[in-house]
């Protein structure tokens, strides 16, 4: 088998092979894998690594031909050995695309993070014969990310440190001026409910992403109603569609629905044992239908005869910040509420 002058050995031509297509294809492939900056690897279609171009022999400072075959998963850090022949496994049983984080080892002894790729080529029957790999050096971008993200949770923590200052010095005022205990614990309310919804609001990896799943419509909502009694015991039901939330819309869905559930447990469905509220949820499209109902709680006679603070926060949360819209119906055997959102208001990830 032919070498390059780096020694790394190019796979596919046969000794003796005259074929000037076939060399033509060698010579390109050594220029193409010599010049990039990558590490470019290749193996038989049983997955047995047969050539290494120059720079990974230059990374990892080895002999020429000592990874060859399943040798190259020594260069890993042991952590990630066991995970990367999983996912490199599963390619060759199914021909899908390879693709996997690993520490790699540098010739310096450390270990740095790489990003490996893989892609089969197939012959004109669809069956494949050799797999063509690349290995990115992605270390500097990795320690980015991370520090990024330990500067992330530290912001974070010291957000909920001034909501807690606040929700503290609201709580101090009120000792001293009894007649604001009321709209003190309304405030402190609020406030506990967007330091709830900030944990959708900032940005997450998958480390720092919220214990209760995905940042989502019905996490949020799950989040938000845990301190309601009635939550644990069944009575605020979630039912439908989910879609993703982020900053773009946590805040203002988390006032709107606090302010839903506190109205509910004062003076509707929450206030008695056996009151009920479901969420019903309605993805159409780019269209998101939301809608509150309450039932076995007290009797409604009707509209009240002033519009509320809560009522005008979440006008200005749904309609104003996230241009949906709210109509309310005062049944007897319950407020029913719908919202008309554009899912895409929710998230960006939504929107793009």
């Amino acid at each position: 088998m032919p070498q390059d002058t780096d020694g790394a050995r190019l796979p596919w031509t046969e000794t003796g092979a005259d074929d000037a297509g076939l060399n033509q294809t060698q010579a390109t492939f050594q220029v193409l894998t010599e010049v990039m900056p990558q590490m470019v690897w290749s193996t038989r279609a049983d997955g047995f690594h047969d050539y290494y171009n120059a720079r990974w022999y230059e990374f990892t400072g080895v002999p020429v031909g000592s990874t060859d075959g399943e040798a190259w998963n020594g260069m890993f850090h042991p952590d990630d050995q066991a995970r990367a022949w999983e996912i490199w496994r599963h390619s060759l049983e199914t021909g899908e695309p390879y693709e996997v984080e690993y520490r790699l080892r540098h010739h310096s002894g450390e270990y740095r993070w790489t990003l490996g790729r893989a892609m089969p080529v197939r012959d004109e029957a669809g069956r494949i014969t050799r797999w063509i790999g690349t290995c990115t050096d992605i270390d500097a971008a990795k320690r980015g990310a991370e520090q990024n993200e330990l500067l992330s949770r530290e912001l974070s923590h010291r957000i909920k440190n001034i909501f807690a200052v606040i929700s503290g010095l609201i709580g101090l005022t009120s000792r001293h001026h009894p007649q604001m205990k009321p709209l003190a614990k309304d405030l402190q309310n609020r406030i506990a409910a967007l330091g709830r919804a900030h944990e959708f609001a900032r940005p997450h990896s998958d480390q720092s992403r919220p214990a209760i799943g995905t940042s989502t419509l019905q996490g949020l909502l799950s989040e938000l109603f845990r301190p309601y009694p009635a939550f644990d015991e069944g009575r605020i039901i979630i039912l439908g569609d989910d879609v993703v939330v982020d900053d773009r819309g946590a805040t203002p869905v988390a006032l709107a629905f606090h302010e839903l559930a506190t109205n509910a447990a004062k003076y509707g469905a929450l206030s008695t044992p056996e009151g009920t509220v479901t969420i019903s949820i309605a993805r159409t499209g780019p269209d998101l239908k939301i809608r509150w109902q309450e039932r076995d709680g007290p009797r409604v006679p009707g509209p009240p005869e002033r519009q509320g603070f809560g009522s005008r926060l979440s006008e200005l949360s749904i309609v104003q910040q996230l241009g949906g819209a709210v109509r309310r119906e005062w049944r007897p055997e319950g407020l029913e509420l719908e919202m008309d959102l554009l899912a895409g208001r929710l998230s960006r990830e939504e929107s793009a």
